[in-house]
């Protein structure tokens, strides 16, 4: 996976009781369900060949797990700033609960009442950014769902939630940041891609052909 312009994949954990039912899951350490283990080996056979230079996860056993199950477990290092925002008071809500009672509420904009601040995820993003930085090559990364979406912000140079809150990200997808010409022009590559993952429920249903296996988009 050798291009002049490194490249920054970042995998979502896979499915958990939470990311499912829709509760707010931040340091909460869920273990993943059947079916989040299922996606994350899919996402290992996606990511088959591949080669990194680096290769991080949250310690948060959701990421770690996929990591592992995804073929990266002996070689990831393990990084504290990529665990996921804490909601404090907002931990194991749902969205509608919270707008029930607080219904201006955006967590890009506000924050978590007792957890962090956008600017305080901002901050820890900003220190993994710089340490992909150091990477020569191409990154893997594992983490979760919101901090991966201001991690992507603070990659384009943004505020946490400029455009982070309107990237839907699904379990055990795969995204990719990266550079157009050169290194200062950062962007997204591709997003939220779980075709892997879709494979599996086309299967399942006897409506897909399997055809050759692309290991990563470039």
């Amino acid at each position: 996976m050798s291009e002049t312009l490194p490249v920054v994949y970042i995998a979502r954990h896979g499915e958990t009781a939470w990311s499912l039912s829709g509760q707010h899951t931040g340091l909460t350490d869920l273990p993943l369900t059947s079916n989040g283990e299922r996606n994350a080996r899919r996402l290992g056979e996606r990511l088959k060949g591949a080669t990194f230079d680096k290769v991080f996860t949250s310690p948060l056993q959701r990421a770690a797990r996929t990591c592992e199950l995804a073929g990266f477990g002996n070689v990831a290092e393990t990084d504290p700033d990529l665990v996921e925002w804490n909601y404090g008071q907002y931990e194991g809500l749902r969205s509608a609960e919270i707008l029930a009672k607080r219904p201006d509420w955006q967590l890009f904009r506000d924050g978590a009442p007792g957890g962090e601040s956008p600017a305080q995820v901002g901050e820890r993003a900003d220190r993994v950014v710089q340490r992909v930085l150091t990477v020569p090559g191409d990154v893997l990364l594992f983490s979760s769902g919101h901090f991966i979406r201001v991690f992507a912000d603070r990659w384009l140079g943004r505020d946490p939630g400029y455009a982070g809150r309107y990237f839907l990200l699904g379990t055990a997808s795969l995204s990719a940041v990266g550079y157009e010409h050169n290194l200062s022009q950062p962007v997204i590559r591709f997003w939220n891609d779980d075709r892997h993952a879709q494979e599996m429920v086309n299967n399942a249903l006897g409506s897909f052909t399997v055809g050759p296996q692309d290991a990563v988009s470039r």
